[in-house]
This record gives C-alpha cells, structure tokens and sequence, in this order.
C-alpha cells in the first residue's frame, strides 16, 4: 500500500511538474534597430548560455538570406527553414545540432514568400512548431536587423522581445524607434534591454538608464534591462575561429557577462515590472498572417 500511494505521488509530481514546465516555455524575439550591433553573435551565445544552464532550447535563424549563425559556430546545416516550405523537407529533419548540441533551424532565402504560401503548408507549419512549443524551454527568433512588414508579424507574435544596442548614439536612436513602432503595435509585449560592446561600466549603466527614461517618459511603460556586455577582443577571436565567445575563453569579461543576462533572464530577476498577458504565440502568429 505504501509502496503504491509512493509510486502515485512520484507520478502526480511528474505531472505537476510537467505542467510547470509547459507553463514557463516562452518564445523569444532578438532585434536591433539597425545592424552591426552584434545582435546574431549575442543570439548564438545567449541560446547556448540558457541550453548550458539545463533549459530545453531550440536558436531559429530569420535572417533570411543574411543568416550567420552556421557561420559563427563553424558548422554547416543540411537544411533551412525555406526547404521545408519549398521542398517538403520533414520538419525534423531541418532542426540541426550545433555547437555543444544546441539545437538550431539556419535560415534560407526565398523566405520572402512566407505569408503568401497556400493555406495547407502554412497549416502544417504551425502544426509542427505547436509540436516543439511542448518540447522547447525557450525558441529564439535570431531576427533581421531593422523590421520589415514580414518580420513585424513574428514579433508580434513572441512572449518577450529582447532588444540589441551599443552606446553609440545612432544605435540608440535606432533602438528606440524600433521600440517604438512595435509598442504602438502591442504595448503588452514585455521589452528587454541588452547594451553590447561598452567601454566601461559607466558606459552601459548610462546607455541603459538613458533608454530606460526616455521610453518611460514618451511610452509610458518599463523597459527591462538585462544588463550590458563589455567590449571584449575574445569575441572578435573566437569570430575568427568560428567559435561562441562563451566557449572561446570562459573566464573573460563578455563570457561572463553574457552568462549573468542568461541567468538573470532563465530565472526572471527583474525589479521592473512587466505584462504576464500571454497567449500562445501560434495563435498570435496566424492572427497576424491572415489579416488583410
């Protein structure tokens, strides 16, 4: 008897656990307002940061056409996200391992025709990825610098957008449009910030508390700051190697930087407050591509 109530307690916790699990599994759209700003290279890093960590994480490159993430890791995928539209490729089989087994979907060309595609292969698409909603912890959408009509609608669509800038005044400037454009879009979609490629500390406190006031005063909501990454000549080698900095040299200032946002972010340390109003992000994205 006693045997049995364990053996059904063990099993209702799997359960609850589960349910938690399912509960807490986000996607996650990474922009800049312009490019340069090391937005890819930060995604890559990022997604093996939280997969290091123990979260189920799946890196989708929508660079389309400008993708770099094979080439940042050093790896070359037999397939891309297009060949799964165009050529009926099993989605399965376009999901690649890279570096240390982050799983990751390279990006194509042609994709520009995504949301003019016959209802049966969209519908098969959002069949597939509510399969891996249930099997990833996080998916990240590696965007394209800037936002395109196209790219606005999975942006929309996501549970958090993370947002690149560097202390230059142009990459603020830019930052904050793109900020902007989707808050008058959706202003329940929680922000984050991250600075890359500062100088000092003064430098990224400064950037992020500039940005911080300036959408707080103008959009009237909080943007949540996950910190800022140094500039770091190990990032500039290990993109030389094709190799994530994270694993280039563990112990300098950007690894180590970038480790902290992937913590602070896998675990949800923010003092800011932000909207819990989730819905699923298929149901979003459909909503989207099918209006007119």
């Amino acid at each position: 008897m006693t045997d049995q109530a364990s053996i059904l307690r063990k099993k209702i916790e799997q359960l609850n656990a589960n349910r938690q699990s399912q509960s807490n599994n986000k996607t996650l759209a990474i922009i800049s307002g312009k490019g340069g700003v090391g937005k890819s290279n930060f995604s890559l890093n990022f997604a093996l940061s939280l997969h290091n960590q123990g979260y189920r994480t799946l890196l989708i490159d929508m660079d389309i056409g400008m993708g770099n993430i094979d080439i940042l890791m050093g790896t070359q995928s037999r397939y891309t996200i297009v060949d799964f539209f165009r050529n009926s490729i099993d989605f399965e089989n376009i999901i690649t391992k890279g570096f240390d087994g982050l799983e990751y979907i390279a990006g194509g060309s042609g994709l520009s025709d995504f949301v003019n595609m016959e209802d049966e292969k969209l519908d098969s698409f959002f069949q597939h990825f509510q399969g891996l909603l249930n099997r990833y912890d996080y998916i990240l959408f590696d965007m394209g610098a800037g936002i395109s009509t196209d790219s606005l609608k999975f942006i929309l669509s996501v549970d958090d957008c993370i947002v690149i800038t560097t202390p230059e005044p142009t990459s603020i400037t830019d930052a904050y449009a793109a900020m902007k454009f989707i808050h008058t879009r959706n202003p329940l979609l929680p922000l984050y910030l991250v600075v890359n490629r500062t100088f000092t500390r003064k430098d990224g406190v400064e950037t992020l508390q500039k940005l911080q006031q300036v959408v707080k005063k103008f959009l009237h909501r909080d943007l949540i700051n996950l910190g800022y990454i140094p500039d770091d000549q190990n990032v500039a080698q290990a993109v030389r190697k094709q190799m994530p900095f994270v694993f280039y040299n563990e112990k300098s200032e950007a690894a180590k930087a970038l480790r902290e946002i992937a913590d602070r972010y896998g675990k949800q340390q923010f003092t800011e407050s932000y909207s819990t109003n989730r819905h699923t992000f298929v149901s979003k994205l459909k909503r989207f591509l099918f209006e007119r």
